[in-house]
């Protein structure tokens, strides 16, 4: 069973599961964000959703976190059965930095809409529904740690939007990342909200970020989500 929960320090939040969790998981994905350019106006957004995935495949390949999980079996199981079963299956996790795992969840969405729109509208896609799931255990994460009120707002914001990243300058995510990083655990608990909020609502400062964007993609004959801009991570992230 596919599992998320946020890191002690609030850093970000932990995707857990065992090996076919994750791998039906990235394959559901890659089916709804398509084929390269097929979505040309959100390439930077597949681009920053499959590096999510990359990590998630990295994860099966015990790179990451690895957690012994109960599974139901006890001992009287084994006595009816009469056969020896291990009592704890082996699952799989990474953490993702909150405004990454944000941002995913909601571009998301608009893979699902032109999914539909284009390639299949039916009800039972079960591609859609693996999404459907991660997102509701990222946005159920989101709620327990913003609250009701934070919550509302978030949605409405959200809802306000049919597109919520076309053509987005996603470089804005790692602005995000690197600013929440800088913040005490109890400064992510007040500002998560925010940060939400900021993924969704373009600011002035996401506005001036853009324009820089656009003035060096006229320069330099670039695609905006080819780009990169200047920050740097640090070299250890305690979560």
């Amino acid at each position: 069973m596919l599992t998320i929960q946020p890191t002690t320090l609030l850093t970000g939040a932990r995707i857990s599961g065992d090996y076919w969790d994750l791998d039906q998981l990235v394959n559901a994905i890659y089916q709804i964000t398509g084929d390269e350019k097929r979505y040309y106006d959100y390439q930077g957004s597949r681009d920053r959703i499959l590096n999510v995935c990359y990590k998630l495949r990295q994860a099966t390949k015990g790179e990451h976190h690895i957690d012994y999980i109960a599974n139901g079996i006890n001992r009287g199981i084994q006595i009816k059965q009469k056969k020896m079963m291990p009592e704890k299956n082996i699952y799989f996790g990474v953490d993702i930095l909150w405004p990454e795992l944000l941002f995913t969840t909601i571009a998301l969405n608009d893979f699902i809409r032109l999914h539909q729109e284009l390639i299949d509208d039916s009800p039972w896609n079960q591609h859609i529904a693996t999404v459907r799931n991660f997102q509701a255990l990222v946005i159920d994460n989101l709620y327990e740690l913003i609250g009701e009120e934070h919550y509302a707002i978030f949605l409405h914001v959200l809802n306000e939007k049919v597109a919520a990243y076309f053509r987005y300058a996603t470089q804005y995510v790692d602005v995000l990342n690197i600013e929440y990083l800088s913040l005490s655990k109890e400064e992510r608990a007040a500002h998560l909200s925010a940060f939400a909020i900021r993924l969704v609502v373009e600011g002035e400062d996401y506005n001036l970020l853009l324009d820089q964007l656009m003035q060096a993609a006229k320069e330099t004959k670039h695609a905006l989500h080819d780009l990169q801009i200047s920050l740097k991570y640090p070299e250890f992230i305690d979560w």
